[in-house]
Order: C-alpha cells, then structure tokens, then sequence
C-alpha cells in the first residue's frame, strides 16, 4: 500500500509480499482483514461509493467490495505494479461493485476522484512521508460530504496509551528505511483532522496493537 508516488520506494518489493503473477499477496491482509471489516460494518454507510487510498495488493479491496455487496468499492494506489495487482485480483475474483483501480497519489493536489461517500486508508499513514497524510485528509475534505467517514488503520503513539515494545521496534526499523516515515502521534494526526475540516469520531483498538481512527467530515 502505497502513499506518495516518487517520494517513497515501492513497497510491491517488500521480501514480505508474494507474487502469484501479477496478483500481489501481502500476509498481512489475511490477519487484519477481517477486524477491519467487522469495524467498518459499523462505520460505512449502507450504499454508496468507497474509496480506497493506497490500496496495495488489492486484497483488502477484494475482500471488502465482497463483504459489502450493495457499496461500489474503488481501489487505487500511485505504483505501478500495485495497480497491475489490483487489476489482476479484480479481473480473476473480483465482483461487479469492484471498480478497475486508478492513480492516486494521495499528497497531490489534484485526484482522479472527485467525489465518495466514504474513505479508507490502510497501512499508509506510517509508511510514506508526512506530505501524504496532509494531503490524505485534504483530499477527504474535497470529496467527501458532510457526514460522511474518513478511515484510516494502522499502528500509532498515543501520549495515554503506552507504546508496545514491538511498535517501537517497528517505528526504528521504519525511520531507517526512510527518516520521513515512522508511527505518527494520534494528537498531530487529530489536529491535522480539525484543520482540514473533519473532526476525530472514534478510535478502535485492533489487534497486533494497531488502531482504526474514524474521522467525520464536518
């Protein structure tokens, strides 16, 4: 799942992904997907467009478009090869409300979306640059209705929460693969929020000491 276009190495090369052709398989969607779909089952709205950011292998965005029939579900992703997995899940599993993904590189100022209903972003906000969670939530403010959610999951510091060891240990391992990612602290990501005009909602303890954030456009 990828963020920032150029501003990041590819994470389809990540010696924890496999390849079955062009599908990519990250093990990681398996252990996760089903509590963020148990979350989202109360967050999303009944019908309507979704729009993944940083979708990845697109197996978050099979399993979801399957989960939730009646929503059209739009996977994208700024990488190359991440797109060509997508594709490639969709075309030999996927359903009618799974849309053909599209470029999106979330820290530009301009989307090929212009409207959703909702918005989810899985593992993207620790692993890219600051510049992309900044434009994350510009671009929520610009396509999403009042009311309508912005999703983000991923592992975060929290000032009231205790840091598990092994988040911290991630957090190093990430800062030495790049000194611009690493866990963001929940209060900069929550007055980020309040400044692009969505307001923190809830939070979720996940498994594996991760968190879902929901956030609500104002």
């Amino acid at each position: 799942m990828s963020a920032a276009g150029s501003d990041r190495p590819d994470r389809g090369h990540d010696p924890a992904d496999r390849w079955v052709d062009d599908r990519r398989h990250a093990p990681a969607t398996q252990r996760n997907r089903e509590p963020i779909g148990d979350c989202l089952a109360t967050i999303l709205p009944a019908t309507g467009l979704v729009l993944e950011v940083a979708s990845g292998s697109g197996e978050h965005a099979l399993f979801f478009a399957r989960r939730f029939p009646a929503l059209e579900w739009q996977p994208s992703d700024p990488d190359a090869d991440a797109i060509r997995s997508i594709a490639a899940w969709r075309g030999a599993e996927g359903t009618a409300n799974l849309r053909a993904p599209v470029m999106l590189d979330a820290s530009a100022p301009d989307w090929p979306v212009d409207r959703a209903d909702a918005m989810l972003c899985v593992n993207m906000v620790h692993i890219s640059p600051w510049d992309a969670t900044i434009g994350l939530f510009a671009g929520a403010a610009r396509v999403l209705p009042a009311g309508a959610p912005l999703v983000i999951y991923g592992p975060f510091r929290s000032a009231d929460i205790p840091t598990a060891p092994s988040n911290l240990e991630f957090d190093r391992s990430l800062k030495m693969r790049d000194p611009r990612w690493g866990l963001r602290d929940l209060a900069d990501v929550d007055a980020l929020a309040q400044a692009s005009g969505l307001m923190p909602a809830a939070r979720h303890g996940m498994p594996a000491h991760n968190m879902l954030l929901e956030f609500r456009r104002i």
